[in-house]
């Protein structure tokens, strides 16, 4: 396959690739059906209101609910959506995303169990009660240079790879952002009329907290690191960082409440500098904020004894753990 050229977001004209992009979309689609998977993030809410505007309704949209998102994720977003005229229709999925995740500790192996059972399995039940041909979905360039350097396999690539979707799962994947990196996605969300709330919204992994839990995404493991995550997301809203997360680890440490020794659970909190996450490093934030995280995350998030902070840049460190 040719190499993806890049459009830097200083050279994008973003009314022009509104234009190209949705003429493409609507040449390929023609008079058929496409469907998407919305996530909340703004790569694939920007996806979205492309594919919306070169098909309208002839684009089916659906938040896949696999059990491993954020606290609220699927209303949330079904309500912005709405406002803005898509239809999204929640698909309940978790048992069968738990199902393929149970004895898998190996983070390429958690990744590559999401994506058999998100394209193959979901989606293609989707594909069929729709009919569509085509899957539009929100790969970036980042993606694509991280699973082809072989840094993390990104869940949304295939092509590059040498993977036919056609082949393997029944259906064409249109990717009209892989010349993008998250700041242009950024300039364009915003032109296109997305909220605030979405196109400034930070990052987030398409294999969702199962990226952050390190070892097996039970469902009991995913809830820890979920109420984690929604105590970060409270108290570091004022923080201008690129991201932020809550990571689960494997190993337990020894700790003590009430006096007596507790052989608990450990998170780790990283905070992002950065632009379009090809190179970053750790916020420095204040001490009290983190101390403040520390108690909270001690004192709601069952089990936990250690909260850590990361302090490694990226390279050599990755943003997500895993």
């Amino acid at each position: 396959m040719p190499q993806v050229k890049e459009i830097t977001a200083g050279s994008l004209d973003t009314k022009e690739f509104i234009r190209e992009k949705t003429s493409e979309i609507s040449a390929m689609v023609g008079q058929g059906v496409a469907i998407n998977a919305l996530s909340g993030g703004v790569d694939s809410a920007l996806v979205t209101m492309l594919g919306y505007k070169a098909l309208g309704e002839r684009l089916k949209t659906y938040f896949v609910d696999n059990g491993i998102m954020r606290e609220g994720e699927a209303q949330q977003i079904v309500s912005v959506f709405k406002k803005l005229g898509v239809n999204v229709e929640i698909i309940d999925a978790q048992d069968e995303f738990f199902n393929a995740l149970k004895g898998i500790e190996e983070p390429e192996a958690k990744r590559e169990a999401i994506t058999q059972t998100f394209y193959k399995k979901v989606f293609g039940n989707l594909v069929k009660k729709s009919g569509a041909k085509y899957l539009l979905q929100g790969t970036i360039l980042t993606d694509i240079d991280e699973t082809v350097a072989g840094i993390k396999r990104q869940h949304n690539v295939f092509e590059q790879l040498g993977i036919d979707p056609q082949e393997a799962f029944g259906y064409k994947i249109l990717e009209p952002l892989v010349q993008l990196r998250k700041d242009g996605v950024r300039k364009v969300a915003e032109d296109l009329g997305l909220p605030a709330l979405i196109f400034k919204r930070m990052p987030f992994p398409g294999p969702a907290l199962a990226a952050r839990v390190i070892g097996e995404a039970t469902r009991e493991r995913i809830c820890l690191v979920r109420k984690a995550t929604a105590i970060l997301e409270q108290e570091l809203t004022a923080v201008k960082a690129f991201q932020y997360m809550a990571i689960l680890h494997n190993d337990r440490v020894t700790g003590m409440r009430d006096n007596k020794r507790e052989f608990g659970q450990q998170i780790e909190v990283r905070c992002w500098d950065s632009v379009d996450a090809r190179r970053a490093s750790p916020t420095r934030l204040d001490f009290a904020i983190l101390e403040k995280l520390a108690d909270r995350i001690l004192a709601e998030v069952d089990g936990v004894v250690s909260v850590t902070y990361n302090i490694a840049s990226k390279p050599p460190s990755t943003m997500e753990a895993i």
